[in-house]
């Protein structure tokens, strides 16, 4: 038992030293064979096999989101302690997936014996897709995005997604495991055909990024990135309001003499809600007509909510008092200094802009209080620049595939992604977010352009590579030249096919336990 619990602390320890900004590509290659030779190699119990799985997840998942305490102390305004809780609740949610996906290895091996270890990469994607879809999902750094800097392996992405990347790195731990325990020729077999699978999936990749075809496709385009660096302690300042408006236009002034014909700001950039704020927003507009320039910047929006009306029997009809909803937005400011679109945000940061299950997680109120409880937006807008289509994702929504193939099919030809990573301080948070940001790009075959209010600002090319990067905490005038292209990856055709079929091979692999394990 003793050596079982080591084992799942390894893979938990090996898979939160995958990801930046302390770990490396190499680790997740290998991460969960500990795990699976704990659950497999005496054929353990699925409900043991489950408490390691939880394990493997806890030691996970707190290695990689260590940062959300600081985050809500910081300024979620949470004491300590209190924050400490609400991160171990959501760690401890997240870390039912690793227990899952042990306890179903578990029950496959004891019903089909070692070869069962096979079925594990459709069995960790398919707890991947748990991960993202069940409530409103947390799919941060799931396994495949071990590999964005690994370039020809990640361009499996324009094919099979991230969760096809999951699978793939997923295979060699589970071909690994099968290895230590399968005695038989066959474990020579397997081996060998897993690694011929890699070397083949990484020389097409290298190929792929030598021909470059995306790259003369397309209509070009400047466009300029602005990193304010307005730390979070001074963002809300009221004394702080002209000044901050100020140093975006004078940044973006900066890109306009850079011949930038599209500027983005980060998300939340301006001091108040754009639409609300007359004088603020007449120099924003006067500014696009001034330069004939296209701007995208991120504030918040207001709407208010008609009054409904209450019966009384002392009163009689009465009008309850109007309510506002706010949403995390993005404006679009064509060249006439019009508003051509406003996106809300769609997938909201839990403990960042809502409290999932407010009425028990009451103790947490303060984080909502301190940033507003905001409505999720429900339409994936484009937005016309330039006589072509663009699309935004705002923040932690840019790690949601699915949402941005939705842009993309609906006829996005280059990606742009606003975030406020201020809240993140100087830890791994950025980096993450940088790195899964960046996957987008090949998943689409799109260019990717990044505002960030405190970094990392940049650009990314269809294949990944990194064209400008910014560092953390300076302010930063970034352009590029980049191109609106209109092809379309195989997986932005076909979406996550296999996602949804790992999902369906679990649960058919799990009906045919029936027959072999009473």
């Amino acid at each position: 038992m003793a050596l079982d619990l080591a084992l799942a602390l390894l893979s938990g320890a090996l898979l939160a030293l995958s990801f930046p900004k302390f770990g490396a590509p190499a680790v997740a290659w290998v991460a969960l064979a500990p795990l699976l030779l704990a659950v497999a190699h005496r054929r353990m119990p699925w409900r043991r096999a489950f408490l390691l799985g939880v394990v493997t997840g806890g030691v996970y998942f707190a290695g990689t989101l260590y940062w959300l305490v600081e985050t809500m102390t910081t300024f979620g305004g949470l004491k300590t302690p209190v924050a400490a809780l609400a991160a171990a609740l959501l760690i401890a949610y997240l870390s039912i997936y690793p227990g899952l996906f042990a306890a179903i290895q578990a029950r496959l091996v004891a019903a089909f014996g070692a070869i069962a270890l096979l079925f594990a990469p459709a069995v960790w994607v398919a707890t991947e897709m748990g991960r993202t879809y069940v409530i409103d999902g947390f799919p941060w750094e799931l396994l495949g995005y071990s590999q964005t800097n690994v370039l020809p392996i990640a361009q499996l992405a324009s094919v099979v997604g991230v969760y096809g990347l999951s699978a793939c790195v997923a295979l060699v731990s589970a071909a690994a495991a099968f290895a230590a325990l399968d005695r038989s020729r066959r474990r020579w077999l397997v081996c060998g055909a897993v690694g011929a699978l890699l070397i083949a999936a990484g020389l097409w990749g290298s190929l792929r990024v030598r021909a470059g075809t995306l790259l003369r496709t397309g209509t070009g385009i400047r466009v300029a990135v602005v990193q304010g660096n307005i730390v979070q302690d001074e963002k809300w300042d009221p004394k702080l309001r002209d000044a901050i408006m100020r140093r975006y236009i004078d940044m973006t002034r900066e890109a306009i003499g850079r011949g930038a014909q599209f500027v983005l700001w980060p998300e939340s950039a301006t001091p108040l809600p754009y639409e609300a704020d007359v004088a603020r927003g007449e120099a924003i507009r006067r500014l696009a007509r001034e330069a004939r320039i296209t701007l995208l910047i991120g504030s918040d929006q207001i709407e208010p909510v008609k009054p409904v009306p209450a019966l009384s029997k002392v009163e009689g009809p009465q009008a309850k008092a109007p309510q506002e909803r706010w949403y995390n937005a993005a404006f679009l400011i064509k060249p006439d200094g019009s508003t051509a679109a406003v996106y809300r945000k769609i997938h909201l940061v839990p403990f960042g802009e809502y409290v999932p299950f407010g009425r028990i997680l009451f103790f947490v109120g303060p984080i909502v209080e301190a940033v507003s409880d905001f409505t999720p937006g429900t339409e994936a807008v484009l937005l016309p620049v330039a006589g072509h289509t663009s699309s935004t994702a705002i923040c932690y929504e840019v790690i949601y595939s699915s949402l941005i193939r939705a842009f993309v099919a609906r006829g996005s030809e280059l990606l742009t992604t606003i975030t406020n990573d201020a809240w993140y301080g100087w830890s791994s948070a950025a980096y993450q977010h940088w790195q899964q940001a960046s996957l987008r790009s090949i998943e689409e075959g799109r260019y990717l352009a990044r505002a960030a209010n405190t970094g990392i600002s940049g650009f990314v090319d269809p294949y990944g590579r990194v064209l400008q990067r910014s560092n953390l905490f300076e302010s930063a005038v970034l352009t590029e030249d980049v191109r609106f292209i209109t092809d379309r990856t195989i997986y932005s055709r076909t979406g996550d096919v296999v996602g949804w079929l790992s999902v369906a091979l679990t649960v058919a692999a799990l009906l045919a336990t029936r027959r072999k394990v009473k």
